[in-house]
């Protein structure tokens, strides 16, 4: 595997400064935040017109709702409670080892590395990026080659900003990126692909480098017999067509009542009308970031239809191949074995699914990979806390989409194939650290009582611990 000898250089000029400086305290922690959180707040409106040109359009709107916010409250979250988090902690000592005490110590794990994918580049980068500062630990963060102008950005926003052996960025393609991963992280975190988690945890593996993958997968959203529909319909389709689908927790399928799906068809065109009247021109429609992921996107629905399953435009609109602006369409009647029913969507693009039962949609969505997100709807507690107990997912929000994410207090992450480890918060600083568990013995103590040679009294105590 190529390495790329700045990169490792950078590595390993940061790699000493972490071990010289073992255990920065607060002051040192909260003025990295403050400066993170500087560099974002001054510089919002580069970074989305930089955002926005390399996905050729996407409004700033958007940036702000879904990256700038949440990268300033993660900030926020971890300068409010981080002093705190730092702090020794007790823990309870065995009876038979009293007057001993127990301890935890967080301790940061010294660099980390952070790969950060092109969907949401802002967040992505610096919600990882909080938790390594706050646990006290340096970063290196690889950018994607598919957000050019953003990474070019980011990278001078974090060199004025940060010393070279505090936080570094990498830019570059799948070479510099494999070299990246390659490198020997105290903890290396992916956002991505599961197809590419696959090449990272393997490169990770050779250092025996622990890993947080945050991959994709299908994610469901369960319209209950109960639920609010209209609403319910809405929230589907907001979190479904933010960044035009493009997210990796938006709702892949959704599975209606049989009885509900001609209903679920003509509210969801109706609320497509409402969010993006005259798509083909609104300058609030997000465009696909690439004419690959564009291809892709069309060949799916093509090969959806070839299969035998009917695709519904929820506009008037045709795709644009020049703008890459896919207006969104469902899928029904869709047969289980095709591309869209098997691959994480990644698009504006919804199949239709429908149950007899709320059981038979718990058996369908447990028949799959567990996914990443999960949505339900239902004014009924009954039903919500059927499908919290017989599933399995990364995260759920309940009666709307997306906002699980945005919890600080709520660990994030994915669950098997859509990925494993978590952060956000409390949860983001003990990834990143090292609770290290101390003993200290007591002056006065029985310890002495168990040694050799063994004898009556050893055999007594003995019996006595083993009561």
């Amino acid at each position: 595997m190529r390495e790329v000898p700045a990169m490792s250089t950078v590595f390993d000029a940061m790699l000493a400064a972490s071990r010289h400086d073992q255990t920065p305290p607060w002051d040192i922690r909260a003025d990295r935040l403050r400066r993170l959180k500087r560099l974002v707040r001054d510089n919002h409106e580069a970074i989305a017109s930089a955002i926005s040109a390399d996905f050729t359009n996407r409004p700033r709107q958007e940036t702000a709702l879904l990256e700038v916010f949440p990268s300033l409250a993660g900030i926020d979250d971890a300068l409010r409670h981080g002093r705190r988090w730092m702090r020794v902690r007790r823990a309870r000592t065995g009876l038979w080892f009293l007057p001993g005490k127990s301890r935890l110590m967080p301790q940061p794990l010294g660099v980390i590395g952070i790969v950060v994918p092109w969907n949401y580049p802002l967040y992505l980068a610096v919600g990882p990026l909080t938790g390594a500062l706050v646990a006290g630990n340096r970063a290196m963060v690889k950018l994607s080659e598919f957000t050019p102008r953003f990474s070019d950005l980011f990278a001078r926003l974090v060199q004025a900003s940060f010393a070279p052996d505090e936080v570094t960025v990498v830019n570059g393609d799948a070479a510099v990126a494999a070299g990246f991963s390659a490198l020997p992280f105290d903890h290396l975190l992916f956002t991505g692909s599961t197809q590419v988690g696959h090449h990272v945890m393997k490169a990770a593996a050779a250092n025996l480098t622990p890993v947080t993958l945050e991959l994709g997968g299908k994610s469901p959203a369960i319209v209950g017999p109960g639920a609010d529909f209209e609403r319910a319909v809405e929230r589907i389709l907001v979190g479904k067509l933010l960044n035009a689908g493009q997210t990796c927790i938006a709702p892949d399928y959704v599975l209606v009542p049989a009885d509900q799906r001609d209903r679920f068809v003509e509210t969801a065109r109706r609320c497509v009308g409402r969010l993006y009247p005259d798509i083909a021109r609104n300058p609030d429609y997000t465009s696909i970031i690439s004419p690959r992921h564009f291809g892709r996107l069309v060949s799916m629905i093509d090969a959806a239809a070839d299969a035998g399953a009917r695709v519904v435009p929820l506009t008037d609109a045709a795709p644009d191949a020049a703008a890459r602006r896919l207006p969104p369409v469902l899928l029904t009647d869709v047969p289980g074995e095709i591309q869209a029913m098997q691959e994480e969507i990644f698009g504006p693009v919804l199949p239709v699914v429908t149950y007899r039962a709320v059981d038979d949609a718990i058996a369908f969505v447990n028949a799959r990979p567990r996914p990443l997100a999960l949505y339900v709807f239902d004014k009924g507690r009954d039903v919500v806390d059927r499908v919290m107990q017989q599933t399995v997912a990364g995260g759920v929000t309940v009666n709307d989409t997306l906002f699980h994410i945005a919890q600080d207090d709520l660990p994030f992450g994915g669950v098997g194939p859509s990925g494993m480890g978590v952060y956000h918060g409390k949860a983001g600083f003990e990834t990143f650290s090292k609770v290290k568990p101390v003993f200290y013995q007591a002056g006065l103590n029985a310890a002495g009582l168990l040694k050799a040679p063994y004898g009556k009294r050893f055999e007594a105590m003995v019996k006595m611990l083993m009561r």
